[in-house]
Parts: structure tokens; C-alpha cells; sequence
């Protein structure tokens, strides 16, 4: 608790709060001051919470806290059994109802806000199915849900956005750049037209190559028309070898057989469909269905802390412990019966698990053979690509391999001849080396003579008029040439223009009706959808209707079913204690004294009177044992006394003992030196 003030007063200290709270402070606060708290905290979440709570009454303030909580997924620390006293804690501001509720806001405060603004968005507002009869309130609701579904895709936009690295300065810096290139390229396309207008008939040259280009266009667009029939002949083509292979298949299967093979085997065929249409698949079905059960209920859940799912880890572990005995209980109480037929059920129980894995085999079998052959059709389809022929096979895989040794033998040939010309070549190369040297050493010495003569650079200067009239030259012969080649460009620019007119003639007449069909079609789909979408909407409401009806019904079942088999136990139950009294009853009449003595309450009596004579027997000997208790006592006292004084007399008798030794041992002492 005082690490959960510390955090609360820690986080009220600092941005946005600002309160200046120590633990003293805090902890003083009174109820009002508790509640004015917990709603600017709710503010902060929620703009739409920033209210004086004196200003509203306290119902008002309870009520509106726990919509903005349930919205936010807060679980009270008591569970759902402990909701009354959360309310009545919230409306008089009690200490450990609020201070838990601060700590689990100032601990999400960021994902609390998202969650605000999006509820703000999301919640959706729930029309009775009586009023989405009506054709502008059910279209008005479709709208709303249209603008709810446009507003989750664009959050989500957002925050990929968000989380994708973007920054504003880099894509600032891109527009930039892009700027600059989009000018130079303006200047460069001026520089081009300034150019071009010097040259004679330059408008009709530009129009010329902007047709070009629209023919270009044109004509990578009937490509790419082109490469798509391509792509569809390629699939059909496909689809039509797999359709022939499963026909050559089955007139290879249906040559060798006989009408019993082809019964049996139908009829395993069946067996084995109907095992997986039967028990397999609905049993996965069912595993299924309970496990999304469970997932959506998980999902419904609000949001688990470490000690709530402490809390289920301990509960689960005492479930299984009470399942685990009463499976002890169970065994222990029908074992003799069940032993009967234990052995039946694991061999049935065996039986089905290998049916089951063999089903599943089987079926990963089939799966697989299907994908090899897919596999199959691909790899031929590519070879076929690649080569244009089919995969070899016989005496044309042997022609082939007898090619390709001759092929082989060649390139050795050509390697040989290659690494002759790379030895050749290197000779040339050092030859070229020692030329450049040798010319430098000329251009040196021819250098140092024209210093000495005092005409230095007249070498240099004549080589570059040389190449300056070289280049001149070979631009005059450039420019000629480029006038020739423009006007050999615009005869076939001309001639192309004509050829692409006349042949797309056809199609474009072909085109435009086309456009009328596809636009009376358009038409006609518009109205087919209006009609569709009123009928849709008067459906939808009716579905809506008869679904809740249907759901009473069911639940109104379901609860008539479970009274029904309680009240079918209780009878059972009571049918059992009814048949036993009346056994009882039998037994206690009956004037056979065997008989008799079988019924409980006889039992019963002779336990009793059992027990009052082993009472009886036992107060007896508590009596004598309690008149005979001083005497006992004051004889185990005299025999401890006198198992003392008997331990001190055989004391006193072992000392007697020694000293007497020592007196003789002194004795025989003396006497022996008298008479030396």
C-alpha cells in the first residue's frame, strides 16, 4: 500500500498535475478532495471530464466516472462480486476504493487516452430493429457504420505512419530536392526548345514525336495486353495438361479393372468420407468452435493484471485437485464393475486413435500427391519455357548427352584458343608499356630542344590545331548526317503514323460501342443495386428481428432444459431414499427375526447398546483406577526412595572396598622392609 501512495503522489507531482503532495498531504485528503482528484485524472484521459464536481450532484458524478471506467476496461480489485460496494465507495469518495483506481490510471495514462479518443469514434450507438424499417434511419445507420469502418482504416493509416520513421525535416528536404531537380529540368527543356527552334519546320517535327510517343504508349499498353493473353493462354494451357493427365490416369486405372475392384474401391473411398464427414471433421469442429469460445471470451475480458492471473493459476490448480479426487472417488466406488469392461474400452479407445492417425495419413498422403503433381506440371511447364521440347527421355537422352560431349570437346577447343589470345595479349600490353615510355622520353628530349632553340610549346600548339580542325571537320560531317537522319526520321514517323491509324480504324469503331454497351450496363446495374439495397435493408431487419426472437427462444431452452434435468435428479435422488424406507420399513415389519436383524435400525440399536455396555465397562475401570490412583503414587514414591538409599549403600560399599586395598597394599609394604 505505501509503494502504491508512493507512485500515486509521485505522478500527481510532476506534468500535467503539479500538485505538490507529500505523503501526509495525501493521505489527509478528504473524501470531496479524493473525488475533485480522481476527476481532473479523468480529465487528463478525457477533455470531456474536466468538470466541478460541486457543481452535480453525486449521483451524477458516480454515474459518469463509471461509464468513462467501463470504457477504459477497469476491473475493480474485488471482482464482480464486490460491485455495489465500489459504487457506494465512488459516490462517498472512499479511500481504498479511489487510491487503487489512481494507480491504475497514472500507471497507462498514454494507452488510456488512445482508448478515450477512439470510444469517442467507436462506440456504437444501438437503433432498435423497429426503427431500421425505416429506409432513411437504415441508411443513415449504414452510413454511420461506413464512416466508423473509414475512420478505423485511417487510424490505423496514421499510426503506421506514426511508427514507420517519416519525419517531416526528411520528407521537407525530399520536396526540396525535387523542386530543384523539376527546374533544372525547366532549364534544360528551355535550352532544348531554343535549340530546336532554329531548325526549319520544328513545330511539325514536335508534333511528330509527341504522336510518337502516344504511339509508344499505345503500343506498350498491346504488349502488356498482349503478355496478359499470354499469361491467361499459359494458365488454360496448364489447366488443360492437368485435366489430361487425370483423364490418362483414369483410362489407365479403368483398363485393368473389373467392376468388384472398382465397387471396392468406391466403397472404401465412401468409408473413408464418411469417417471424416462424421467423426473427424465435427470433432475438429467442435475443438474449434470451444476454443474460439474461449478466445472470445478472453478477448471480452478487461484487462488482467500478474495477480489476477495468480489468482486463476490458483483456482485452476484446487479444480483440478477436487476433478483428481473425485476421479479417485469414482474409481474407487465402480471398480468392480468397470473392471468388467476396462479391457473393452482400451481396446476401443486404442482401435480409434490408430483409425485416427491412419485417417490423418491418409489424408497428408493425398496432400502430398497433389502437390508433386503440381510440382510435376510446373517443372514440365518450365522446361518447356526453357527449351521449347519436352523432357527427353531414351534414345533422345542419349542424343543429347552425345551433343553435348561434342559440344564439351568445342569448348576445350575454344578455351585453349582463348587462353592463347589472353598470352598474346599480355605480350601486346607490356609492348604498349614500353611505346608510352619510350614516347615520353622523345616528348622529354623533344621539350628540352625546343627550351634551348626558345620555342617552347610550338609541339603542343600545333597538335592542338590538328585536333581542333579534326573535331570541326568531323562536326560538319555530324551535323549533315543528323539533318538527313531527322528528315529519314519524320518520312517514317509519318509512314508509321498512317499504318497504326489504319489498323487501329477497326478498334476504335469496335471501342465505341463497346462504351454505349458498357454504359447501358453501368445504367443497368445502378438500378439493379437500388433495388438490391432496399430489399438488402428490409431483409437485414427482419433477420434482426426473427435472430433476437430466436435467441429468447433458445435461452428461454435452455433453461426450461437444465430445470428439467434438476428436477429429474431430485426426483431420481428422491426415488432412491424413497426405496430405501420403504426396504427399511419391509425389514423392521417382517416377522422373520434374520430379517429383522438386516434392517438399519436394528443394526443400529445393537451398535448402541454395544457401545453403552463398552461405556459402562470403561466408567467402571476409570473408578477403580481413580480410588487406586493415591495408594499407586505413594508406593512408586517408596520404591524410587528406596532404589535411592539401595545406590547409596552400594556407593558407600565400593569406597569401604577401596580403602581397604590401599591398607593392606601399605601393610605388606611395611613388613617387607622390616625384615630387610
Amino acid at each position: 500500500m505505501s509503494d502504491q501512495l508512493k507512485f500515486i503522489v509521485e505522478k500527481l507531482n510532476k506534468e500535467p498535475f503539479k500538485k505538490n503532495f507529500n505523503l501526509i498531504t495525501f493521505d489527509s485528503l478528504e473524501s470531496m478532495q479524493l473525488l475533485q482528484l480522481l476527476n481532473d485524472v479523468l480529465g487528463e484521459i478525457d477533455p470531456k471530464q474536466v468538470v466541478d464536481i460541486r457543481e452535480e450532484l453525486p449521483e451524477q458524478t458516480a454515474k459518469r466516472m463509471l461509464s468513462l471506467l467501463g470504457i477504459l476496461k477497469y476491473k475493480p480489485p474485488g471482482g464482480t462480486s464486490d460491485l455495489s460496494t465500489f459504487r457506494q465507495g465512488l459516490v462517498i469518495g472512499s479511500k481504498p476504493v479511489i487510491h487503487p483506481v489512481l494507480h491504475w490510471l497514472l500507471q497507462r495514462t498514454n494507452e488510456l487516452k488512445k482508448r478515450a479518443y477512439l470510444a469517442r469514434f467507436l462506440i456504437k450507438v444501438d437503433v432498435p430493429a423497429e426503427f431500421l424499417q425505416d429506409d432513411a434511419v437504415s441508411d443513415t445507420n449504414r452510413q454511420y457504420e461506413e464512416l466508423m469502418e473509414a475512420f478505423k482504416n485511417l487510424h490505423k493509416e496514421c499510426e503506421q505512419l506514426k511508427t514507420s520513421g517519416f519525419s517531416t525535416a526528411e520528407i521537407r528536404r525530399d520536396i526540396t530536392a525535387m523542386e530543384e531537380e523539376k527546374d533544372q529540368l525547366m532549364k534544360r527543356v528551355e535550352r532544348l526548345k531554343k535549340r530546336v527552334e532554329t531548325v526549319q519546320n520544328h513545330q511539325r517535327m514536335l508534333e511528330m514525336a509527341r504522336q510518337l510517343r502516344v504511339e509508344k504508349e499505345r503500343e506498350e499498353s498491346l504488349s502488356q495486353q498482349k503478355q496478359e493473353q499470354k499469361n491467361q493462354l499459359f494458365h488454360a494451357e496448364q489447366r488443360l495438361q492437368r485435366v489430361q493427365l487425370q483423364l490418362k490416369d483414369m483410362r489407365h486405372a479403368a483398363v485393368d479393372s473389373k467392376p468388384e475392384s472398382l465397387m471396392k474401391r468406391l466403397e472404401e473411398e465412401t468409408k473413408f468420407n464418411t469417417y471424416l464427414v462424421s467423426e473427424k471433421f465435427p470433432r475438429e469442429l467442435e475443438i474449434k468452435k470451444q476454443s474460439l469460445y474461449f478466445l472470445q471470451k478472453v478477448v471480452a475480458e478487461p484487462a488482467m493484471g500478474q495477480s489476477d492471473l495468480n489468482e486463476l493459476e490458483t483456482k485452476i490448480n484446487e479444480v483440478n485437485i477436487q476433478i483428481n479426487q473425485l476421479i479417485e472417488k469414482r474409481m474407487m466406488k465402480y471398480e468392480p464393475i468397470d473392471s468388467k469392461f476396462s479391457m473393452y474400452r482400451q481396446q476401443a479407445s486404442i482401435i480409434s486413435r490408430k483409425k485416427a492417425a491412419k485417417a490423418e495419413e491418409l489424408q497428408a498422403a493425398k496432400e502430398e500427391l497433389s502437390n508433386l503433381e503440381k510440382q510435376m506440371l510446373q517443372k514440365s511447364s518450365q522446361a518447356r519455357e526453357l527449351n521449347g521440347a519436352e523432357v527427353l527421355k531414351g534414345d533422345e537422352f542419349k542424343r543429347y548427352v552425345n551433343k553435348l560431349r561434342s559440344k564439351n570437346t568445342l569448348y576445350k577447343k575454344k578455351r585453349l584458343d582463348i587462353a592463347e589470345i589472353t598470352a598474346e595479349y599480355g605480350i601486346l600490353q607490356r609492348t604498349e608499356e614500353l611505346l608510352k615510355q619510350r614516347h615520353e622520353d622523345i616528348q622529354q628530349q623533344l621539350q628540352a630542344i625546343e627550351d634551348k632553340k626558345g620555342i617552347s610549346g610550338y609541339s603542343y600548339t600545333q597538335e592542338e590545331l590538328e585536333r581542333v580542325s579534326a573535331v570541326k571537320s568531323e562536326m560538319d560531317e555530324m551535323k549533315g548526317r543528323t539533318l538527313d537522319n531527322m528528315s529519314e526520321m519524320v518520312k517514317k514517323l509519318n509512314a508509321m503514323v498512317a499504318d497504326k491509324k489504319s489498323s487501329l480504324a477497326p478498334i476504335i469503331k469496335d471501342l465505341r460501342q463497346l462504351r454505349q454497351k458498357c454504359q447501358e450496363l453501368t445504367q443497368e446495374c445502378g438500378e439493379k443495386k437500388t433495388q438490391y439495397d432496399s430489399c438488402a435493408a428490409g431483409l437485414e431487419s427482419n433477420r434482426s428481428a426473427l435472430e433476437q426472437e430466436v435467441k429468447a427462444l433458445h435461452e428461454e431452452c435452455i433453461q426450461e432444459e437444465s430445470r428439467y434435468h434438476h428436477i429429474n435428479c431430485m426426483k431420481k435422488i428422491l426415488e432412491v431414499s424413497l426405496q430405501r424406507a420403504k426396504d427399511e420399513m419391509k425389514l423392521y415389519v417382517s416377522s422373520d427375526m434374520q430379517e429383522r436383524r438386516k434392517a438399519i435400525r436394528e443394526q443400529y440399536t445393537r451398535m448402541i447398546t454395544e457401545q453403552e455396555n463398552l461405556g459402562k465397562k470403561l466408567r467402571e475401570k476409570q473408578k477403580s483406577v481413580r480410588e487406586s490412583h493415591g495408594p499407586n503414587l505413594k508406593q512408586v514414591k517408596m520404591w524410587r526412595d528406596f532404589q535411592l538409599l539401595m545406590e547409596c549403600k552400594k556407593e558407600c560399599f565400593l569406597k569401604q572396598q577401596n580403602q581397604a586395598s590401599i591398607g593392606q597394599v601399605i601393610q605388606e609394604g611395611g613388613e617387607d622392609r622390616l625384615v630387610l
